[in-house]
């Protein structure tokens, strides 16, 4: 067994002998607990046969965890500075591939079906980038990857946002988005203290686990989030003014929105964060034929 890269004193002498310095722009926090790390990846349930996907692998500390745990480990690292980095701290893993790119950018599936062949349980693991968390989970999920899930993490406020319960004031356009593709919930918090350097913000660790099939069918899926988007577009509006102030064309269409509502017996003066998953895919259908482009 290897000495963990993810303790404090070993993490600046990593540091050091590169002489590394940390980017903002990268939003580059490490983390130094190797119990946190061993706590990450215990949630997400791996085994010999798994693949694991790692996005912003820094030094290695999380990817060595996953290493030891999955049959294969792919890790996209966008700052060059750390290829040689991780080179040398994941030398002692054969089965971890650093792929050199921007995972917004990458062709995440190709990838997969090139580096994991045969490989049929497929988790993503990271410590995601705080700075580009959604758009991330975003493509991964439009991606439809051949995945399980995921266990990531990011700020505590963004895992509040995407795991909420309609009703609640944390609950919005993100959840519903999220919520569609996966079910949500917070499997930790962690303190900012286990970072180096350390963040502003408290972190939190999220599971989405895939569904089988989404908590509602609709005639389009795009459309259906443009109406919860255009639905919390002012928080303290009601539904019916947010849908004439968020779809295109709505003030002129107000009487298509009340029949909508109508319709699907959705109170008008109800406001977005009090609707149901399924309540805003009947909705999204009946607005369907008025508002699709």
């Amino acid at each position: 067994m290897h000495k963990d890269i993810a303790t404090p004193i070993r993490t600046q002498e990593i540091l050091k002998k590169y002489g590394f310095s940390f980017k903002k722009s990268l939003g580059q926090n490490f983390l130094v607990d190797p119990n946190i790390l061993r706590n990450i990846v215990s949630h997400a349930n791996l085994t010999e046969s798994s693949g694991a996907i790692e996005v912003g692998p820094g030094i290695g500390a999380l990817t060595e965890h996953l290493a030891r745990n999955a049959k294969k480990v792919v890790s996209f690292e966008i700052d060059q500075r750390l290829l040689p980095v991780l080179e040398d701290t994941l030398s002692p893993y054969n089965n971890v591939k650093i792929v050199h790119s921007d995972i917004l950018k990458a062709d995440v599936a190709k990838i997969i079906q090139e580096e994991m062949p045969g490989i049929e349980d497929i988790m993503v693991v990271a410590n995601l980038p705080y700075y580009v968390t959604t758009p991330i989970l975003m493509k991964l999920l439009n991606d439809r990857l051949p995945i399980r899930g995921f266990v990531v993490m990011m700020q505590k406020e963004v895992a509040d946002r995407i795991t909420a319960k309609p009703g609640t004031k944390e609950y919005g356009s993100l959840s519903i988005a999220i919520q569609y593709y996966v079910k949500a919930d917070i499997a930790m918090t962690v303190p900012k203290t286990v970072f180096m350097p350390q963040p502003n913000v408290d972190s939190a660790v999220i599971r989405l686990i895939k569904h089988d099939e989404p908590p509602v069918k609709v005639i389009d899926e795009d459309f259906l989030f443009v109406v919860t988007r255009a639905s919390f577009v002012q928080r303290r509006k009601t539904i019916f003014n947010n849908l004439q102030s968020g779809l295109p064309n709505g003030k002129a269409n107000k009487e298509k929105i009340m029949d909508a509502l109508q319709a699907v017996n959705i109170e008008p003066t109800r406001r977005g964060e009090t609707l149901t998953i399924q309540e805003f895919g009947k909705l999204a259908d009946v607005l369907y034929p008025t508002f699709a482009k």
